[in-house]
């Protein structure tokens, strides 16, 4: 494959898979079986202030691509892409889906949940694997890890159960479905990294994905 085609993938996959990121996020919105850790924060701050999800989860990105700085953490372009096109795309998704009327436990409900869980590991696969900067919180786990030489298993842990801890105090959604996410997102998502892997000239796509610095968050 040629450079420029190389480059093309590259981009198409990034904005493919910050889109169906966003789409997978709504859907699990709408399922209302718990969320994933940082549209739990999101959801929260949006009962707090009136914003949407979406709204709530760019100005969020903006502030934590911010702590970048001290941390002096290079974004990219898939970096900035992230903070405004997965919020975009989420809040497009839930005024596109109509609210799900069901008990807790219902085929609706679940299939929603199941269906956002696995988008969202394709979707973390397809952006990852783009290798063009990871997301503006990925890059807060591995500055910090960077700076304070602590592991990022510990770095997301801590980041990840503070922004939980947070997000349901203020009135975000935590479930069955956020342990779920705990548990899948991590192999689907270097599934679909290995899949989705472009490989540079001369490289293997197994290779180009092992490779990928952001994969250490996968394996946190």
């Amino acid at each position: 494959m040629s450079m420029r085609g190389r480059l093309g993938r590259r981009l198409i996959q990034l904005y493919a898979g910050l889109v169906l990121y966003g789409v997978s996020s709504g859907l699990l919105v709408v399922a209302g079986l718990g969320l994933e850790p940082w549209n739990v924060l999101h959801q929260g701050l949006a009962e707090l202030t009136g914003l949407t999800i979406g709204e709530v989860s760019i100005v969020v990105g903006a502030a934590v691509l911010l702590l970048w700085i001290p941390l002096r953490q290079r974004p990219g372009l898939g970096t900035v892409s992230n903070v405004f096109l997965i919020g975009v795309a989420m809040d497009g998704t839930l005024a596109a889906l109509p609210a799900v009327h069901a008990p807790a436990v219902s085929v609706a409900r679940v299939s929603l949940l199941l269906a956002g869980v696995l988008l969202n590991g394709a979707a973390t696969g397809l952006y990852i694997a783009a290798r063009l900067g990871p997301g503006p919180r990925d890059g807060l786990m591995t500055g910090l890890h960077l700076r304070t030489g602590r592991s990022v298993r510990l770095m997301r842990t801590a980041v990840e159960a503070a922004v939980v801890v947070t997000g349901f105090a203020l009135g975000g959604t935590i479930g069955v479905g956020t342990l779920l996410y705990a548990v899948a997102i991590g192999p689907l998502a270097q599934f679909f990294l290995r899949l989705f892997a472009v490989p540079a000239a001369g490289e293997g796509s197994a290779a180009v994905a092992a490779a990928s610095p952001e994969r250490a968050i996968l394996r946190a």
